[in-house]
Protein backbone atom coordinates (compact mmCIF):
# COMPACT_ATOMS: atom_id res chain seq x y z
CA UNK A 1 0.00 0.00 0.00
CA UNK A 2 2.79 2.70 0.78
CA UNK A 3 4.64 1.79 -2.31
CA UNK A 4 1.47 2.13 -4.10
CA UNK A 5 0.69 5.70 -2.57
CA UNK A 6 4.40 6.77 -3.15
CA UNK A 7 4.05 5.82 -6.37
CA UNK A 8 0.84 7.99 -6.82
CA UNK A 9 2.33 10.90 -5.27
CA UNK A 10 5.18 10.55 -7.93
CA UNK A 11 3.16 10.23 -10.73
CA UNK A 12 1.20 13.27 -9.84
CA UNK A 13 4.29 15.01 -9.62
CA UNK A 14 5.37 14.32 -12.56
CA UNK A 15 1.91 15.16 -14.44
CA UNK A 16 1.75 18.45 -12.83
CA UNK A 17 5.75 19.28 -13.69
CA UNK A 18 5.05 18.62 -17.48
CA UNK A 19 1.99 20.80 -17.53
CA UNK A 20 4.10 23.32 -16.06
CA UNK A 21 6.89 23.23 -18.48
CA UNK A 22 4.78 24.24 -21.55
CA UNK A 23 4.25 27.50 -19.85
CA UNK A 24 7.17 28.63 -19.04
CA UNK A 25 8.95 28.09 -22.73
CA UNK A 26 6.01 29.85 -24.06
CA UNK A 27 6.46 32.48 -21.66
CA UNK A 28 10.27 32.66 -22.43
CA UNK A 29 9.82 33.26 -25.69
CA UNK A 30 6.98 35.41 -25.56
CA UNK A 31 8.29 37.91 -23.02
CA UNK A 32 11.56 37.61 -23.88
CA UNK A 33 10.36 39.47 -27.32
CA UNK A 34 8.11 42.11 -25.35
CA UNK A 35 10.65 43.13 -23.31
CA UNK A 36 12.88 43.51 -25.57
CA UNK A 37 10.52 46.06 -27.15
CA UNK A 38 8.62 47.47 -24.73
CA UNK A 39 10.94 47.29 -21.56
CA UNK A 40 9.69 49.00 -18.06
CA UNK A 41 12.77 48.92 -16.85
CA UNK A 42 15.91 47.86 -19.47
CA UNK A 43 18.40 46.10 -17.97
CA UNK A 44 20.04 42.67 -18.00
CA UNK A 45 17.47 40.20 -19.56
CA UNK A 46 15.66 37.44 -17.49
CA UNK A 47 18.25 34.55 -18.14
CA UNK A 48 21.01 36.57 -16.81
CA UNK A 49 19.20 37.40 -13.15
CA UNK A 50 21.18 36.61 -10.05
CA UNK A 51 18.37 35.04 -8.89
CA UNK A 52 16.97 32.76 -11.94
CA UNK A 53 17.37 29.56 -9.85
CA UNK A 54 15.75 30.86 -6.99
CA UNK A 55 12.65 31.96 -9.30
CA UNK A 56 12.99 28.60 -11.35
CA UNK A 57 12.48 26.05 -7.84
CA UNK A 58 9.65 28.55 -7.10
CA UNK A 59 7.91 27.67 -10.51
CA UNK A 60 8.41 23.99 -9.77
CA UNK A 61 7.63 23.74 -6.42
CA UNK A 62 4.54 25.65 -5.87
CA UNK A 63 2.29 23.83 -8.67
CA UNK A 64 3.17 20.77 -6.68
CA UNK A 65 2.37 22.26 -3.53
CA UNK A 66 -1.12 24.18 -4.63
CA UNK A 67 -2.12 20.89 -6.41
CA UNK A 68 -2.01 18.29 -3.50
CA UNK A 69 -2.81 21.32 -0.53
CA UNK A 70 -6.04 22.16 -3.00
CA UNK A 71 -6.95 18.59 -3.48
CA UNK A 72 -6.31 17.53 0.48
CA UNK A 73 -8.40 20.76 1.61
CA UNK A 74 -11.43 19.68 -0.71
CA UNK A 75 -11.40 15.99 0.57
CA UNK A 76 -11.19 17.34 4.49
CA UNK A 77 -14.16 20.01 3.09
CA UNK A 78 -16.32 17.09 1.99
CA UNK A 79 -15.51 14.64 5.00
CA UNK A 80 -16.38 16.94 7.40
CA UNK A 81 -18.91 19.46 6.73
CA UNK A 82 -21.01 17.10 4.20
CA UNK A 83 -19.98 13.58 5.31
CA UNK A 84 -19.03 12.19 2.40
CA UNK A 85 -16.85 9.62 2.08
CA UNK A 86 -14.54 7.63 0.50
CA UNK A 87 -12.63 8.84 -2.81
CA UNK A 88 -15.20 7.42 -5.27
CA UNK A 89 -18.19 9.47 -3.27
CA UNK A 90 -15.92 12.74 -3.34
CA UNK A 91 -15.11 12.55 -6.36
CA UNK A 92 -18.27 12.01 -7.75
CA UNK A 93 -19.46 14.64 -4.96
CA UNK A 94 -17.28 17.37 -6.49
CA UNK A 95 -17.55 16.09 -10.48
CA UNK A 96 -20.19 18.56 -11.60
CA UNK A 97 -20.35 21.18 -8.54
CA UNK A 98 -23.39 20.51 -5.83
CA UNK A 99 -26.21 22.73 -4.66
CA UNK A 100 -27.61 26.05 -5.87
CA UNK A 101 -24.66 27.25 -7.45
CA UNK A 102 -24.16 23.90 -9.47
CA UNK A 103 -27.62 24.39 -11.12
CA UNK A 104 -26.31 27.81 -12.64
CA UNK A 105 -25.41 28.23 -15.70
CA UNK A 106 -21.78 27.22 -16.46
CA UNK A 107 -21.22 30.58 -18.24
CA UNK A 108 -22.93 32.19 -14.76
CA UNK A 109 -20.72 29.85 -12.78
CA UNK A 110 -17.61 31.20 -14.51
CA UNK A 111 -18.33 34.77 -14.28
CA UNK A 112 -18.98 34.39 -10.29
CA UNK A 113 -15.78 32.77 -9.52
CA UNK A 114 -13.82 35.43 -11.84
CA UNK A 115 -15.16 38.51 -9.80
CA UNK A 116 -15.91 36.54 -5.88
CA UNK A 117 -12.48 35.26 -6.42
CA UNK A 118 -11.10 38.55 -7.36
CA UNK A 119 -12.93 40.17 -4.41
CA UNK A 120 -11.63 37.37 -1.75
CA UNK A 121 -7.82 37.52 -3.10
CA UNK A 122 -8.22 41.63 -3.32
CA UNK A 123 -8.71 41.51 0.61
CA UNK A 124 -6.27 38.68 1.58
CA UNK A 125 -3.88 40.49 -0.32
CA UNK A 126 -4.54 43.80 1.57
CA UNK A 127 -4.25 41.34 4.83
CA UNK A 128 -0.55 39.72 4.00
CA UNK A 129 0.40 43.50 3.96
CA UNK A 130 -0.69 44.04 7.70
CA UNK A 131 2.05 43.56 9.62
CA UNK A 132 1.55 40.43 11.27
CA UNK A 133 1.27 38.17 7.46
CA UNK A 134 3.47 40.55 5.82
CA UNK A 135 6.88 38.12 6.41
CA UNK A 136 4.97 36.07 4.33
CA UNK A 137 4.15 38.42 1.86
CA UNK A 138 7.61 39.47 1.38
CA UNK A 139 9.32 36.37 0.00
CA UNK A 140 7.06 37.92 -3.34
CA UNK A 141 8.12 41.33 -3.11
CA UNK A 142 12.21 39.96 -2.74
CA UNK A 143 12.60 40.49 -6.57
CA UNK A 144 14.61 42.94 -7.18
CA UNK A 145 14.23 42.69 -11.05
CA UNK A 146 10.81 41.88 -11.69
CA UNK A 147 10.08 40.01 -14.74
CA UNK A 148 7.35 37.08 -15.38
CA UNK A 149 9.68 34.64 -13.49
CA UNK A 150 8.54 36.43 -10.12
CA UNK A 151 5.37 35.35 -10.95
CA UNK A 152 5.41 31.90 -9.06
CA UNK A 153 7.53 33.35 -5.71
CA UNK A 154 5.27 33.06 -3.39
CA UNK A 155 5.65 31.84 0.48
CA UNK A 156 3.50 28.64 0.78
CA UNK A 157 1.68 29.63 3.48
CA UNK A 158 1.03 33.37 1.68
CA UNK A 159 -0.79 30.87 -1.23
CA UNK A 160 -1.96 28.43 1.56
CA UNK A 161 -4.33 31.51 2.92
CA UNK A 162 -5.15 33.39 -0.78
CA UNK A 163 -5.69 31.29 -3.68
CA UNK A 164 -6.06 27.76 -2.78
CA UNK A 165 -8.21 28.73 0.07
CA UNK A 166 -10.46 30.91 -2.22
CA UNK A 167 -10.32 27.65 -4.86
CA UNK A 168 -11.26 25.67 -2.16
CA UNK A 169 -14.17 27.94 -0.37
CA UNK A 170 -15.51 28.49 -4.13
CA UNK A 171 -15.31 24.42 -5.19
CA UNK A 172 -16.75 23.82 -2.14
CA UNK A 173 -20.07 26.42 -2.19
CA UNK A 174 -21.05 24.47 -4.82
CA UNK A 175 -18.75 25.64 -8.02
CA UNK A 176 -18.22 23.11 -10.66
CA UNK A 177 -14.33 22.36 -10.94
CA UNK A 178 -14.37 22.67 -14.31
CA UNK A 179 -14.54 26.28 -14.00
CA UNK A 180 -11.05 26.24 -12.42
CA UNK A 181 -10.06 23.47 -15.29
CA UNK A 182 -10.65 26.35 -17.74
CA UNK A 183 -9.72 29.84 -15.75
CA UNK A 184 -6.52 28.17 -13.59
CA UNK A 185 -4.34 28.02 -17.01
CA UNK A 186 -5.91 31.91 -17.69
CA UNK A 187 -5.06 32.78 -13.68
CA UNK A 188 -1.38 31.74 -14.25
CA UNK A 189 -1.04 33.19 -17.77
CA UNK A 190 -2.25 36.45 -16.67
CA UNK A 191 -0.30 36.46 -13.43
CA UNK A 192 2.56 36.15 -15.49
CA UNK A 193 1.49 38.80 -17.76
CA UNK A 194 1.26 41.32 -15.03
CA UNK A 195 4.93 40.51 -13.53
CA UNK A 196 6.38 41.25 -17.16
CA UNK A 197 8.84 43.75 -17.91
CA UNK A 198 6.64 45.39 -20.08
CA UNK A 199 5.72 48.67 -20.46
CA UNK A 200 2.05 48.55 -21.14
CA UNK A 201 -0.53 50.37 -19.24
CA UNK A 202 -3.11 49.68 -21.46
CA UNK A 203 -4.66 53.04 -21.76
CA UNK A 204 -8.24 53.57 -21.13
CA UNK A 205 -8.51 49.46 -20.36
CA UNK A 206 -6.40 49.85 -17.02
CA UNK A 207 -9.49 50.61 -15.34
CA UNK A 208 -11.05 47.41 -16.71
CA UNK A 209 -8.00 44.77 -16.35
CA UNK A 210 -4.65 44.97 -14.23
CA UNK A 211 -2.02 45.10 -17.05
CA UNK A 212 2.09 44.84 -16.24
CA UNK A 213 2.27 48.92 -14.97
CA UNK A 214 -0.33 48.65 -12.68
CA UNK A 215 0.80 45.62 -10.85
CA UNK A 216 4.76 46.98 -11.27
CA UNK A 217 3.49 50.07 -9.23
CA UNK A 218 2.68 47.66 -6.45
CA UNK A 219 6.07 45.95 -6.17
CA UNK A 220 7.40 49.23 -5.44
CA UNK A 221 8.07 50.97 -2.45
CA UNK A 222 5.28 51.50 0.17
CA UNK A 223 5.24 55.26 0.44
CA UNK A 224 5.30 55.19 -3.41
CA UNK A 225 2.30 52.48 -5.22
CA UNK A 226 3.87 49.27 -2.73
CA UNK A 227 0.32 50.22 -0.89
CA UNK A 228 -1.67 50.62 -3.81
CA UNK A 229 -3.12 48.01 -6.94
CA UNK A 230 -3.82 45.41 -4.74
CA UNK A 231 -6.21 43.67 -7.49
CA UNK A 232 -5.02 40.43 -9.25
CA UNK A 233 -7.25 41.25 -12.07
CA UNK A 234 -10.12 43.42 -11.95
CA UNK A 235 -9.07 47.12 -11.02
CA UNK A 236 -12.41 48.26 -10.24
CA UNK A 237 -11.73 46.76 -7.00
CA UNK A 238 -8.78 49.09 -6.20
CA UNK A 239 -11.16 51.95 -7.79
CA UNK A 240 -13.98 51.27 -5.17
CA UNK A 241 -11.94 50.95 -2.04
CA UNK A 242 -9.40 53.47 -3.26
CA UNK A 243 -6.47 51.70 -3.37
CA UNK A 244 -5.57 52.36 -7.35
CA UNK A 245 -2.89 54.05 -8.03
CA UNK A 246 -1.55 54.68 -12.19
CA UNK A 247 0.45 58.06 -11.79
CA UNK A 248 0.19 59.83 -15.75
CA UNK A 249 3.19 60.02 -17.52
CA UNK A 250 5.58 58.06 -14.93
CA UNK A 251 6.59 53.84 -14.96
CA UNK A 252 7.70 52.16 -11.60
CA UNK A 253 10.71 50.76 -11.19
CA UNK A 254 13.48 50.16 -8.10
CA UNK A 255 11.83 46.97 -6.86
CA UNK A 256 12.45 44.81 -3.54
CA UNK A 257 12.49 44.45 0.26
CA UNK A 258 13.80 46.85 3.09
CA UNK A 259 15.56 43.99 4.16
CA UNK A 260 19.15 44.05 3.37
CA UNK A 261 19.84 40.40 4.78
CA UNK A 262 16.74 39.15 2.77
CA UNK A 263 18.26 35.75 1.69
CA UNK A 264 18.43 35.23 -1.96
CA UNK A 265 18.10 31.54 -1.78
CA UNK A 266 14.70 29.68 -2.45
CA UNK A 267 15.36 27.41 0.98
CA UNK A 268 16.43 30.56 2.96
CA UNK A 269 13.20 32.25 1.69
CA UNK A 270 10.96 29.08 3.12
CA UNK A 271 12.76 29.76 6.63
CA UNK A 272 12.32 33.59 6.10
CA UNK A 273 9.12 34.14 8.09
CA UNK A 274 9.85 32.33 11.01
CA UNK A 275 13.17 33.37 11.53
CA UNK A 276 12.34 37.21 11.43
Amino acid sequence: MLSENLAAIVEAVGETLIKVAPYLAVAAIVFTVLSSRFACNPGRPWWRSPELVTDLAYWFFIPVFTRFLRIGLMVVGAVYLFGIRGPDAIIAFYDNGHGPLAQLPFWLQTVMYLVVSDLLLYWSHRLFHGAKLWKFHAVHHSSEEVNWLSAARFHPVNLSLGTVIVDVALLIAGIAPAVLGILSPLSVAMSVFVHANVNWSLGPFKYVIAGPVFHRWHHTAPDRGGSKNFAATFPIFDIIFGTFYMPAGELPDKYGVEDPNFPRSFVGQMVYPFRS
